[in-house]
């Protein structure tokens, strides 16, 4: 389609006369470009000239532009170095007379009109670069490089920064430069001469580009974002950029590097340097301290432009003032830089893909992040309209009438709808912005101490708050003084203010640092809400959040309050996450912090009755599945990497107990077996091959230790092999004949009964169904029923000989309670011949062959429910069972809602009626005489 018929827009001559001028200068065209040519002339003194300069250029240009533009490229490619300064500065006209109409028409959207100048940008760098270098090299002044370098410029990069480096140049842009070179590839004794030659390369470069002749200039360029540029040289090493940024890089450069990229010279060095940064820009948790930092950072450009205060439109700097371009900027790089570290998806430049990217992962409303696109698009056009005018780096709008009506006309509006919609849109933009950055100095919070009695919160432990560590640093103080109120007025608020008081006390003691943390709470209110919650509720949580507060990553990054996804979706998450580091130890980390806050998640949504105890087991179990299903595979292929793959056809790891039942606690932790089958193979192959016996001994012992490792963010899981054949005295991993020979010939009923419970959780699947398919067949077969109650009967005695009950609230230990109704529980599969794992269902096995009758199986079931109910709540709370005495008002409303009692003595109370029906019952099946083999 051709440029006249795609145009949406036209301006209207501001002045007449200049542009009936301009259309004289190019009589042959159509109306609609003649229209066209005549109100940009009218309205620009700048393309006016330009269209003088190329007259004889542009109605080729005009017809195709996209076309035009890449034969000016092209062209500028084959320009010898000597002529290239002249070369340029043509082009430089060429692209923006084009590129102006374009925009002025609507021919081009905003991304093509800023990725045309970006382009364009790039290139004159590019060729810059390598005339300058190449002038170096030819005057022997590079050591060691040839004309075979100039492809990579010798080693050096020029990295494009700011809006060159998103594509997004306005039309009379200034290019942010930072110019590395890699002194890798140079002698150390040749590291000053190269330097220097570099230096005096990136001078040249920028003066070709910079200096203004009577061609004109190509682009206004600065040096000065690079590190410490009062004291560094204008081109500097990678190794000492890298240094300065790993020690003193501040949070605007952090900022300034989400758009970096390498845009001349040796780009893949370029490439390396910036992934080399990736730590300095993206943090590895939720970093909300960029937020304050952003914000200081926005009032005090306000303050050194005087851009405060009511919104005046003339004057109005549409960058840097209220609602104005830099605003949308800053609110999108902030939010990139919050959870950039977390999800790679945000590391895009451009603004514009930045909100898209931000509400796409949940962090920005939809509806805010289109209104700022639209808002941003607008205010690119107005900025554009405004540099169009006499090509100055301007964003000001207006002072004077005359300016007005010729910036309306500009724009072809009538100058009063365009005001109106200048004002709307910059307030809508403070508006959203300023819902999103904290508040401002001085400003309240939504729940003001006066708003709240709070006399009656002890005063002895609020005036301690100042000698913790979290609040030894001036900013964190500042932070916390606009906090303070509005967390003292939420305690104030709880059921029993000074408990929860304690308890928040408690976790700001253990805090080790406060700033990151108070950020988050001031730009999530809502975690404040949370962590009262916590501290009313379970002060051992709240302690344990202070000691690991990143887990409020996981609240604010996404779904936090989503249904629960299931074992598979989270194995799949973990091992996306663990391909993702580039060690194994940084694999280990990674898979403690993802852990961690799936783990906090389940607990958070167990203490705020989103899910009940059968839930919570149910994902508890799940988490450590998904947990060991993708670490395992982590573990194989380190170990492999030293003594070769597993021989034969490799392990599976059994889940026992509890987590083969898929009924974990807060609290508990993993009963494991390996099973492996070498198929005859007598070892390893690899660079230390081992036979296969100590080959699986220690691979299994490398899972265990990958797993209770203590490491900065603690163990994943605390891990018991005591089930395996032979307990602690057999092998730490069995071999799958031995473990069928075992079960079949040596194994006592204890062990059978243990594997009612048994489930594969990693490792070779056909393997796993192998065993899977025997344990079926193994507890199916036909057994004496009275030799396996007396077994049964003797290992209850014995278990509660050596683990009496603690207190009338221990669900766990005691006559008729979990664990006596757990190993009825598994008799009754045993006396079936089924395989289940669920203890209701089997119950429900025993009762359907007569060994339980049907009141004795519902006796059992209440019995085991409450108190599972119980123990879920007990392990929430600390780890060991509930004491009266001990149980503060916010805990015993969250125990009494579980189990659905209206007092803990009515609970005391339905605990033991239901215990003791379910201990008869136990007394009185495992004494009743069978009445034969079941």
């Amino acid at each position: 389609m051709s440029f006249a018929a795609r145009i949406t827009r036209c301006p209207q001559p501001f002045d007449p006369e200049q542009g009936a001028e301009a259309r004289a200068l190019l009589p042959g065209l159509s109306a609609p470009l003649s229209d066209l040519i005549a109100g940009a002339g009218g309205c620009s003194p700048y393309l006016k000239h330009l269209m003088e300069r190329e007259a004889d250029w542009l109605p080729a240009a005009l017809e195709a532009p996209e076309d035009a533009v890449d034969a000016v490229c092209a062209a500028l490619r084959e320009v010898p170095p000597d002529a290239l300064e002249q070369a340029l500065r043509q082009a430089k006209r060429r692209v923006a007379l084009i590129t102006g109409l374009a925009d002025l028409a609507g021919v081009w959207p905003l991304e093509l009109v800023t990725g045309t100048l970006t382009a364009f940008a790039d290139l004159a760098c590019a060729l810059a670069l390598r005339a300058t270098v190449g002038a170096e090299i030819r005057r022997g002044k590079l050591p060691g490089m040839s004309e075979d370098d100039l492809d990579t410029a010798g080693g050096m990069v020029v990295l494009a920064m700011g809006k060159m480096g998103a594509h997004e140049l306005n039309y009379s842009s200034d290019i942010d430069l930072i110019c590395l070179f890699d002194e890798t590839r140079f002698d150390p004794d040749d590291y000053l001469d190269a330097r220097a030659s570099f230096v005096r390369a990136t001078r040249r470069m920028s003066a070709m580009l910079n200096d203004r002749t009577a061609e004109g200039y190509v682009f206004r360029t600065d040096l000065r974002l690079r590190p410490d540029p009062q004291v560094t040289p204008v081109c500097m090493a990678m190794a000492g950029a890298e240094a300065y940024y790993e020690s003193l890089g501040r949070t605007w450069e952090r900022a300034a590097y989400i758009k970096a990229r390498p845009c001349a010279g040796d780009i893949a060095a370029g490439e390396r340097f910036l992934k080399g940064l990736t730590p300095f820009v993206w943090r590895k948790h939720l970093d909300f301290a960029a937020i304050e930092d952003a914000h200081n950072m926005r009032l005090r450009i306000r303050e050194h432009k005087g851009l405060g205060g009511a919104l005046n439109l003339s004057g109005h700097n549409m960058k840097l003032g209220r609602g104005g371009i830099r605003e949308i900027e800053f609110f999108t790089q902030t939010r990139q830089i919050i959870a950039g570290g977390r999800d790679p998806s945000l590391r895009v430049r451009g603004t514009l893909k930045g909100l898209v990217r931000l509400t796409e992962t949940g962090w920005v409303p939809k509806d805010a992040a289109e209104a700022l696109a639209a808002h941003y698009r607008f205010h690119r056009e107005v900025e554009h309209r405004l540099q169009m005018l006499r090509d100055a780096q301007t964003h000001v709008l207006p002072n004077s009438n005359e300016e007005w009506d010729r910036l309306a006309a500009f724009m072809g509006r009538e100058r009063s709808d365009l005001e109106a919609e200048l004002k709307d849109r910059l307030n809508a933009v403070h508006e959203i912005i300023e819902r999103f950055f904290v508040h401002e100095e001085g400003e309240k919070s939504d729940m003001p101490e006066q708003e709240a009695d709070t006399t009656a919160l002890d005063r002895d432990v609020i005036a301690r708050w100042p000698s913790y560590p979290a609040l030894r640093s001036a900013r964190a103080v500042e932070i916390f003084r606009r906090l303070r109120p509005d967390i003292l007025a939420r305690l104030a608020h709880t059921a029993h203010p000074n408990e929860a008081l304690l308890a928040f006390d408690g976790f700001l003691a253990g805090l080790p640092a406060g700033v990151q943390v108070f950020s988050m709470f001031e730009a999530n209110p809502q975690l404040i809400d949370l962590l009262v919650d916590i501290a009313g509720t379970a002060p051992e949580l709240a302690s344990y959040l202070s000691r690991h507060a990143n887990v409020f990553d996981g609240v604010i990054a996404g779904a936090f309050f989503a249904d629960w996804p299931g074992v598979e979706v989270l194995e799949e998450e973990l091992r996306a996450k663990l391909a993702a580091e580039a060690d194994y130890e940084a694999k280990l980390v990674a898979a403690r912090r993802w852990r961690k806050e799936w783990h906090f998640r389940i607990g958070v949504h167990h203490l705020r009755g989103l899910i009940g105890a059968e839930e919570a087991g149910v994902q508890y179990a799940d988490l450590a599945g998904a947990v060991l299903g993708a670490l395992w595979p982590e573990v194989v292929a380190e170990f492999a990497v030293k003594h070769g793959p597993p021989p034969g056809r490799g392990a599976v790891v059994l889940g026992m107990g509890s987590l083969g039942a898929r009924r974990l606690n807060a609290r508990s932790d993993l009963d494991l077996i390996v099973i492996y089958d070498a198929e005859g193979v007598d070892g390893s192959e690899g660079r230390r091959p081992l036979a296969t016996r100590p080959y699986y001994a220690r691979l299994t012992q490398a899972m265990i230790t990958a797993l209770t490792a203590p490491m900065a963010d603690g163990r994943l899981y605390e891990v018991d092999m005591r089930l395996r054949p032979s307990g602690n005295q057999g092998p730490v991993a069995t071999s799958w004949q031995s473990f069928q020979e075992y079960q079949n010939n040596e194994a006592w009923v204890w062990e059978h009964l243990a594997l009612t419970r048994a489930r594969a959780i990693a490792g070779q699947a056909d393997l796993a169904r192998d065993i899977e398919d025997f344990r079926c067949a193994l507890l199916a077969r036909p057994r004496d029923a009275a030799d396996t109650l007396k077994d049964v009967e003797e290992m209850r005695a014995r278990l509660e000989a050596a683990k009496p009950m603690q207190g009338p609230l221990d669900a766990r230990r005691g006559p008729g309670r979990m664990q006596e109704i757990e190993l009825v529980a598994q008799a009754g599969c045993l006396l079936a011949g089924e395989a289940r794992r669920d203890v209701v269902e089997a119950l429900a096995a025993a009762a359907g062959v007569g060994w339980l009758t049907a009141a004795e199986r519902d006796a059992l079931t209440r019995a085991y429910h409450l108190c599972w109910q119980v123990v879920q709540a007990s392990r929430l709370l600390g780890e060991a069972p509930l004491e009266v005495s001990q149980l503060g008002a916010g805990a015993a409303a969250f125990v009494l809602r579980e189990t659905g009692f209206d007092s803990i003595t009515a609970l005391e109370e339905g605990l033991s009626r239901a215990c003791a029906e379910a201990a008869e019952v136990v007394r009185t099946v495992l004494l009743r005489p069978p009445e034969g083999d079941m």
